[in-house]
């Protein structure tokens, strides 16, 4: 029998949507206002979530409090206060839409987490606005 358990967790960043080789003008075109070379923010809203077999000793899938740290330190410390595209290396060289920063998140918890099972991160940019991957 498999279960999925669920962590809710945010950070707040600031980013640039942009591409160095295209002028301002298409990057005026494709990403709007979020190419404002002064960067703009979020309060990134995520869901972290694990599924798989209950296991029989614990009744656990996985240990909500081991789940809690993990995102704590692997996404929160990592991400949270910062300018994406300049102190965050994956962001260097890749555009830090929502759909790349939650790709990110899923790569930094899935070696954290058993082989067994699976992971799905869903990423809010806005309440309105939101992405999920699994891998």
């Amino acid at each position: 029998m498999k279960v999925k358990v669920s962590r809710k967790a945010h950070f707040n960043a600031a980013h640039r949507l942009y591409r160095k080789d295209w002028d301002d003008s298409k990057n005026t075109e494709i990403f709007g206002k979020c190419n404002n070379p002064n960067f703009h923010g979020h309060n990134y809203e995520l869901v972290v979530s694990v599924t798989g077999e209950i296991d029989s000793e614990t009744g656990f899938v996985m240990d909500m409090k081991v789940l809690k740290n993990l995102i704590k330190v692997e996404i929160e410390d990592y991400l949270d206060h910062k300018n994406l595209n300049i102190e965050v290396p994956e962001f260097k060289t890749l555009n830090p839409t929502a759909e790349n920063i939650s790709v990110i998140i899923w790569q930094k918890l899935r070696p954290h987490i058993q082989k067994s099972h699976d992971l799905e991160v869903v990423l809010y940019e806005t309440p309105r606005n939101f992405v999920t991957f699994s891998g």
